[in-house]
């Protein structure tokens, strides 16, 4: 076998892979709704499902007036100066791409490539990194809530909050100058064409067209520039279904489960691969993070 394939074992089949190993992206979950027709092509204009549209925008602005994401920010603040981990040291020291412990703007130029580890790392990733260097974590004990739950609250979504927070009304403008910054954003638009899972389904399936929905969530099509630029620059997002802060690795952690794929690795080469094609495809969108999402 060639050196760039392999296989991955999913229910009942094996699935070649491409890109050293890397998830071949399916949407098993895409499939069933499309199979029970509850995504399909935007109504015409006048139609109850266009004012369902509305009127779910309506409800997005008179939410962010009042965003609870403000909560994870002023917390994230906190633990981005606060001395922890076993050498009981701050996060002041981590580089986000602009020098150590510089924090405004770092946010709209991310994903980027840090000649430090050698790889492209978005937010999330970088945190990761900078827990384990700086503070002493070891990478079980910083993932051990990489996502939150009701009380049990994210390190991760908290700083993730701050930090784009402090790129507000900033142009997405992440690098496509060195080599694996390029090598990461194709691989990224690959894996988002790529089909598999039990309905050999892909990423553009739901997401590389616009006017579906999926009853009433609108599916961005994420190939088209104004479309991912209105999308990308709110997240992370507070979901107001969940009563959480959301981020980048959640988003594609969440979309690999409903696929019932494989679970996605935080931080992995695939996970930064997607977020840096979204976000090069988001150049020039404002960051407005974080967002109010449903």
């Amino acid at each position: 076998m060639p050196a760039s394939r392999s296989f991955i074992r999913l229910p009942g089949r094996c699935v070649r892979t491409a890109a050293g190993g890397l998830l071949r992206l399916g949407a098993a979950l895409a499939a069933t709704v499309l199979l029970h027709g509850t995504v399909g092509a935007a109504d015409p204009a006048g139609t109850p499902a266009d004012s369902t549209a509305r009127g779910i925008a309506r409800y997005r602005e008179a939410v962010a007036d009042s965003n609870p994401g403000e909560l994870w920010e002023v917390r994230g603040e906190a633990l981005w100066t606060e001395r922890r981990g076993p050498r009981n040291v701050s996060l002041e020291g981590c580089d986000l791409g602009k020098g150590p412990g510089v924090v405004d703007g770092a946010y709209a130029l991310l994903p980027r490539y840090f000649a430090d580890v050698d790889r492209v790392m978005d937010l999330e990733t970088r945190l990761l990194h900078c827990m384990m260097t700086l503070q002493g974590f070891t990478r079980a004990q910083a993932l051990r809530r990489p996502f939150g739950a009701g009380a049990l609250r994210s390190d991760f979504e908290a700083l993730a909050a701050w930090i784009a927070g402090r790129s507000r009304g900033l142009e997405m403008d992440p690098p496509q100058v060195w080599p694996k910054e390029i090598e990461a954003y194709r691989l990224g638009r690959s894996l988002f064409f790529v089909r598999a899972g039990t309905h050999d389904f892909a990423c553009h399936t739901c997401h590389g067209q616009s006017g579906r929905r999926i009853r009433l969530q609108e599916l961005p099509d994420l190939l088209d520039p104004a479309s991912v630029r209105a999308i990308y620059g709110s997240w992370p997002a507070y979901r107001v279904s969940q009563g959480e802060m959301r981020t980048l690795q959640w988003r594609m952690n969440d979309c690999f489960r409903q696929q019932r794929l494989p679970e996605l690795v935080f931080g992995s080469d695939v996970s930064v691969a997607l977020i840096t094609f979204l976000a090069v495809n988001a150049r020039g969108g404002i960051v407005d993070a974080p967002g109010v999402r449903r």
